[in-house]
C-alpha cells in the first residue's frame, strides 16, 4: 500500500461518493480489484446483485490490496431493484447502444451529474453489469442514464475493473482542487520577481562590459529574448544565485577571456 495515508478515510456523506453497484459478478478476484480502484478515487459503498461465487469472498479481500473499508462494507442484494431502491439517480454503464431512450454520458459528464445530484442531498449509484455479457435490459431500464466509455471501437473490452476505475477516476477528478499544472520546488521557493530582475541587470551589465549586446539597434530584442529564457526556466531563488555566481566567477578577471 506505498503512499496510503490511513489518516484520510474521514468522509463525509457527498465525498464519500456513489454507490457502486456490480451486478451478478462473476469472481471474487474481480469484486476485489474493483474495491481496489474504488478506494484508489474515494469511493466506499460497494452493493453486490447476486454474485455468483456468493459472499464474503475470500479471494475478493485478498486482491483488493488492503481496500477492507469497501470491502467490509459491501451490502449484497438478491435483485438489482433491490439494490438501487432507495437511490435518487442511477446511471448504467453500457458498452453498446440500448434501444431506450437514455441520455448517453461520458464519464467526465457522469461525474459531474453524479456531484449534482449529491451536493443535493440526493443519494446516487453506478451499475456495473457481468464481466462477459454486461448489463441486461431489464437492469439498464432501471437507470436514469447511461455511461459509455470512448473506447477503440474495434477492441471495446474493458475488464470490471478498469471500468470502476474510470469512473471513480472521473468522479474524483471533479471535485479534485489539483491545478492542472504546478511546479514542484524541490530546490527551495520559486524567485521572486526581484530576484529575477536582480538577475537581469546583473547578466546584462556583464554582458555589456564583453560587448555582447551589440550592435546597440538590436540590444533591447537581444535582452528581451535573454530574459525570456530565464522565464520559462522557472527558476527557485537557490537557481537564480547559482546563476549570479556563475556570472560573477566568469567575469572576474576579464583579461583571461578573449571575447571578440
Amino acid at each position: 500500500m506505498a503512499g496510503t495515508d490511513q489518516t484520510k478515510n474521514d468522509l463525509s456523506p457527498a465525498e464519500r461518493g456513489p454507490a457502486v453497484i456490480l451486478v451478478a459478478p462473476q469472481m471474487g478476484e474481480n469484486i476485489g480489484t474493483a474495491a481496489r480502484a474504488m478506494l484508489n478515487f474515494g469511493l466506499t459503498e460497494m452493493r453486490l446483485v447476486a454474485p455468483r461465487d456468493g459472499w464474503p469472498n475470500d479471494r475478493a479481500r485478498a486482491v483488493s490490496s488492503g481496500a477492507d473499508a469497501v470491502i467490509d462494507a459491501v451490502v449484497v442484494h438478491e435483485q438489482t431493484e433491490q439494490a438501487v431502491a432507495d437511490l435518487d439517480y442511477v446511471i448504467a454503464t453500457t458498452a453498446r447502444h440500448r434501444d431506450m431512450m437514455k441520455p448517453v454520458l461520458t464519464p467526465a459528464t457522469a461525474a459531474a451529474k453524479l456531484r449534482e445530484v449529491m451536493a443535493g442531498g440526493g443519494k446516487a449509484g453506478v451499475l456495473f453489469g457481468p464481466e462477459r455479457t454486461g448489463l441486461t435490459n431489464d437492469d439498464v431500464v432501471l437507470a436514469d442514464a447511461t455511461l459509455m466509455v470512448p473506447v477503440n471501437p474495434a477492441f471495446a473490452s474493458l475488464n470490471l475493473a478498469q471500468a470502476v476505475l474510470l469512473v471513480g477516476y472521473e468522479w474524483f477528478k471533479a471535485g479534485d482542487a489539483t491545478p492542472a499544472e504546478r511546479m514542484d520546488y524541490l530546490g527551495g521557493r520559486p524567485a521572486t520577481k526581484e530576484e529575477l530582475l536582480g538577475f537581469f541587470g546583473h547578466l546584462e551589465r556583464e554582458l555589456d562590459r564583453f560587448g555582447f549586446l551589440k550592435p546597440p539597434e538590436k540590444r533591447p530584442s537581444m535582452i528581451r529574448n535573454i530574459r525570456n529564457l530565464f522565464q520559462r526556466a522557472g527558476m527557485t531563488e537557490q537557481e537564480v544565485r547559482t546563476f549570479r555566481g556563475i556570472v560573477a566567477s566568469l567575469t572576474r578577471d576579464k583579461a583571461k577571456w578573449d571575447i571578440e
